[in-house]
């Protein structure tokens, strides 16, 4: 790794995503220094928590143009007025700051419906001139779904697809870098005991191996959340076996259809457990949003839309709470 690379790996390692010793990662940064110098477009497929926003992050930091403006658009439930908006910012990016224009992010693009694609397709600059001129805006969008099976199905458009993914960069979810899975815990319990101004808890071994056979459906975020429950509570053992009970809870209410593929099952797994994990951090700041969405690591905006995406909003209400 150069001196260059591991720079920015500190830099982004404060969230913990691109540590590791796995072969997956250490291949990953290696294609991110060889890629982030150029301005080819880049697309991120991975699921949910695995660090899709670090990386942007920090191929901007390893660009010719760190210097310039970083934006991130969420394209989930995005209205076409942000996109209006979003063509008369390129546009004044482009003719002010001397042509030098920075990164724009394009989070969750395969959350767009076909409209706005369309409209997304005609406002983005065609690229194919510009991928070695590093003063003009280069484009990283980041995707949880497979967006060949999603042009396959007719949902997403196929000039979209070629227009962003110069360079497909895709994230592997922690139940397949395992041996990366107790350098995040050192490191987010570290973290989160020297922010609360507490003694870094010590798992045992058997807390350990837990780790090791869980299977992280919300992969890094769902660690690094873990880490800081054990960091405020002061109590591993407690924390892991309340996570070690869930799905067998589930297991026994509900029998997954053994038509139902594993892809499907994961991304039920994913949500029931964000939506636990959302669940349990209002309920710890007594439905005080803000700090809900501070405390989990995502933007007021993403947490408002997910507490109506899940019902917890409309659960809420139906229990009298204001």
């Amino acid at each position: 790794m150069s001196l260059f690379l591991r720079e920015a790996v500190h830099f982004a390692s404060n969230s913990g995503f691109v540590r590791g010793q796995s072969a997956a990662i250490e291949s990953l940064n290696s294609v991110v220094e060889g890629i982030a110098g150029t301005n080819v477009p880049v697309l991120l497929i991975g699921e949910s928590g695995t660090g899709k926003e670090v990386y942007c992050r920090m191929i901007h930091r390893l660009s010719k143009s760190h210097d310039m403006p970083l934006k991130r658009v969420s394209c989930r439930g995005v209205e076409l007025a942000e996109l209006a908006a979003l063509k008369s910012d390129l546009r004044d990016r482009r003719e002010g700051c001397n042509g030098r224009a920075g990164t724009l992010f394009l989070d969750d693009i395969d959350e767009l419906d076909l409209e706005n694609q369309k409209i997304l397709l005609s406002i983005l600059p065609d690229g194919q001139a510009d991928e070695d001129n590093s003063d003009s805006l280069r484009i990283i969008a980041s995707a949880s779904k497979n967006l060949e099976k999603e042009i396959e199905a007719g949902r997403f458009r196929k000039e979209l697809y070629f227009r962003i993914s110069g360079v497909c960069l895709r994230l592997p979810p922690l139940r397949d870098r395992k041996e990366d899975i107790h350098v995040f815990m050192e490191h987010f319990l570290a973290k989160h005991s020297a922010e609360l101004g507490r003694e870094t808890v010590v798992l045992g071994e058997k807390e350990k191996q837990f780790l090791i056979t869980h299977e992280w459906p919300g992969n890094v975020r769902e660690l690094g959340n873990l880490a800081r429950r054990i960091a405020l509570l002061g109590d591993s053992r407690k924390v892991i076996e309340e996570l070690d009970a869930t799905p067998k809870q589930e297991a026994g209410r509900r029998e997954e259809p053994q038509s139902s593929s594993l892809k499907v099952a994961a991304r039920t797994a994913s949500r029931r457990a964000e939506r636990d994990l959302i669940a349990k951090a209002l309920e710890r700041t007594h439905w005080n949003r803000k700090r809900a969405a501070k405390e989990l690591q995502i933007s007021y905006k993403s947490l408002l839309y997910k507490i109506k995406q899940t019902g917890l909003e409309e659960k809420h209400k139906e229990r009298g709470v204001t």
